[in-house]
């Protein structure tokens, strides 16, 4: 992830109930995307085979499992999945621990490990209900700081907080942005979203669209207007 057009800055959420809708999607966006992410939903009806036929057609697979439990557990768990030869997994960043033992599993492979901070549909509200008295950017920059020691490469993390991130912990730090929508369109959802220009603009390397594309008339139209976006914001000035 570190020579990247826009177009690989572009990450597709196949967040959708069969392996076959999701197939007919990824015939029908063909070349304009090259970068997939399989979810929960997914990976409980074939998931998992998806992403090894996605990556033997050469695209980039993201695996967003969360993973939380035990350090022993997560750490086996995460060299299984090096074994699948995916590019990204997900791990939550509540704990030094979990994501410690992630990197762990990982041993020398090439996967990319970021930590989930706080999910795009929570508010402040729903974290004082979960006992944390901190404002969400606040907890996100927190468990930002957590990822870089603990050495996964990054986090996920909403447009809203990218920047805050970017220039607390610098570059060479992946942040991935969730949550992305166009001006004027259907929030869905999430609570803390952003347009892909402002996200590419505070500091975001990729950015994570579901629905906006999934569902739209024409998947690969809104693909490339995704992409076009993303090649305006890295424009200098």
């Amino acid at each position: 992830m570190t020579s990247r057009t826009a177009k690989d800055r572009l990450i597709v959420a196949l967040d959708m109930p069969t392996v076959e809708e999701a197939q007919r999607l990824v015939v029908r966006l063909g070349d304009t995307v090259s970068f997939y992410k399989v979810g929960l939903e997914l990976l409980f009806a074939g998931g998992l085979d998806l992403a090894r036929s996605l990556k033997s057609d050469g695209k980039k697979v993201f695996l967003d499992m969360k993973l939380l439990d035990i350090g022993t557990t997560v750490e086996r768990a995460v060299a299984n999945v090096t074994e699948i030869g995916v590019d990204v997994l997900t791990v939550h960043g509540h704990d030094l621990k979990t994501m410690r033992a992630a990197v762990a599993g990982r041993g020398s492979s090439k996967l990319k490990l970021l930590a989930v901070t706080v999910l795009t549909n929570l508010t402040g509200d729903d974290l004082k209900q979960q006992g944390s008295t901190l404002a969400p950017a606040d907890l996100v920059l927190h468990r930002a700081k957590l990822a870089r020691e603990s050495g996964v490469d990054g986090v996920i993390a909403s447009g809203q907080e990218a920047r805050r991130i970017r220039d607390t912990i610098g570059p060479g730090f992946l942040i991935v942005t969730p949550g992305i929508r166009l001006t004027g369109s259907s929030t869905d959802d999430q609570e803390r979203i952003t347009t892909p220009d402002n996200a590419i603009a505070s500091g975001a390397d990729c950015i994570v669209v579901g629905r906006p594309i999934t569902q739209a008339d024409d998947p690969k139209l809104a693909a490339e207007t995704f992409v076009n976006h993303i090649r305006e914001a890295e424009l200098p000035g």
